[in-house]
């Protein structure tokens, strides 16, 4: 699929699976053009060959040059005019077992991974009569969560982010927000079915269905409703909608 000519540029981080690869699906298919960044030059690459972006770039956000110089690349070709913070990562310990190394991992992939995202795509993104950034946090960002209590932490200081940078630009045409997904069908929530197989000895039926009751709909979410409601934000008619946090969780929070 063709870049469209004087389209809007958006840039997914983490655009390669999941999440990422569902947003920027449908971002490509209302006609914008789409730049993705990941780690992994094999998913980004399937996702240009699909369609469902038209450029790929390697980096990790956590890497503040890396992921810099990816962005300056991207604006160069097309200044930006959409940026969603969607790379990250979960790891779960109990509390007392979560060291110092965990929690900075947690904080440089969830947390510090945005705000590098943001610092470099910022200056474009002001030379353009419209604007949204957009980072995809989870609910783990609005409540508590045992177990993951760095990688809620990291979603929390996210939230936090948003709130704050939506007041520094409101008198610009850019909209900060995030959208918080309860539990979704991915490769990282397949991880943590994966997970509780192993430390409790459990069906994969069970583990999903551990998972599933954290959302009163009894089901995980698909990253396409996640994409849906990134889509909507996008749009036009969402400019008065800024320093929110919207769950897409099913009734959950």
């Amino acid at each position: 699929m063709p870049a469209t000519p004087n389209a809007p540029h958006a840039l997914v981080t983490g655009g390669g699976r999941g999440i990422g690869r569902a947003i920027s699906a449908a971002l490509a298919k209302q006609g914008m053009t789409v730049t993705v960044l990941g780690r992994q030059r094999g998913s980004l690459d399937e996702a240009v060959a699909a369609g469902e972006a038209h450029f790929a770039d390697v980096a990790d956000v956590s890497d503040r040059a890396a992921i810099s110089a990816a962005i300056a690349r991207a604006a160069a070709r097309q200044p930006i005019d959409i940026l969603i913070a969607n790379a990250g990562a979960a790891e779960s310990a109990p509390f007392a077992k979560s060291d110092a190394a965990l929690f900075a991992r947690m904080m440089d992939v969830n947390f510090m991974g945005v705000v590098h995202s943001i610092q470099a795509a910022l200056p474009s993104m002001k030379t353009r009569p419209y604007g949204r950034i957009i980072a995809v946090a989870s609910t783990a960002g609005l409540k508590g969560a045992a177990y993951v209590s760095a990688y809620s932490a990291a979603k929390h200081a996210v939230i936090g982010l948003v709130r704050s940078l939506a007041l520094e630009l409101a008198a610009t045409p850019i909209t900060v927000n995030a959208v918080c997904p309860g539990f979704t069908n991915t490769d990282l929530v397949a991880g943590s079915i994966d997970n509780i197989m192993k430390k409790t000895g459990r069906s994969r039926e069970q583990a999903l269905a551990e998972l599933a009751k954290y959302n009163p709909q009894g089901r995980l979410v698909t990253p396409q409703e996640v994409a849906d409601t990134v889509l909507w934000l996008c749009g036009k008619n969402a400019s008065a909608v800024t320093g929110q946090a919207i769950a897409v969780a099913g009734g959950e929070i």
